[in-house]
């Protein structure tokens, strides 16, 4: 089982990025979960989104404690909490903005991207494009397909546009 945790704030669409990979791996034939943790419920406030995926169904529904790769979609969190919190040893960091951190890490400057394609910087679809780079949990055609199940048209293409170039400017730390 490998087992994801996400942090953003309320707004980026890191809930949704979580289903939407959840739903890419089931579309593959595996067995998945995605779940949101929240606070305050307000734009801005510190969210999480939990994800598991296996190849055997999945019994446990508690929050992520130990993840195999954290996905961070806003460095700010650094200052307010720890996101590397339980991370296992092996684990991988998938991070908006290049962030120097004791595991492997992969970033993206999600948030240009965002502001480039969508004019807005929601972070999810590009965030889902660095994990697929830096994980291969799921195909990249698979989640561009499962991602066509939460958008149509015009927002679709520009988010399938963004989850393809965040895929390409992934980079190893």
């Amino acid at each position: 089982m490998i087992e994801i945790r996400f942090h953003g704030r309320g707004g980026q669409g890191m809930v949704t990025a979580s289903q939407v990979l959840a739903t890419a791996a089931i579309m593959e034939g595996k067995y998945a979960q995605a779940f949101p943790e929240f606070g305050p419920e307000r734009r801005g406030a510190p969210v999480k989104a939990y994800l598991r995926i296996d190849d055997r169904p999945i019994y446990k529904r508690e929050p992520v404690v130990e993840p195999d790769v954290v996905v961070v979609g806003d460095q700010s969190l650094f200052v307010s909490e720890n996101p590397l919190e339980g991370i296992k040893g092996n684990g991988i960091l998938v991070v908006n903005g290049a962030y120097k951190a004791p595991v492997k890490t992969y970033y993206v400057d999600a948030t240009s991207l965002a502001l480039k394609l969508l004019g807005k910087a929601i972070v999810n679809t590009a965030m889902i494009g660095a994990v697929v780079k830096a994980t291969g949990v799921v195909g990249l055609e698979t989640a561009l397909a499962a991602l066509n199940k939460y958008f149509s048209g015009k927002i679709y293409e520009l988010n399938a546009q963004l989850v393809k170039v965040a895929f390409d400017q992934t980079k190893e730390l």
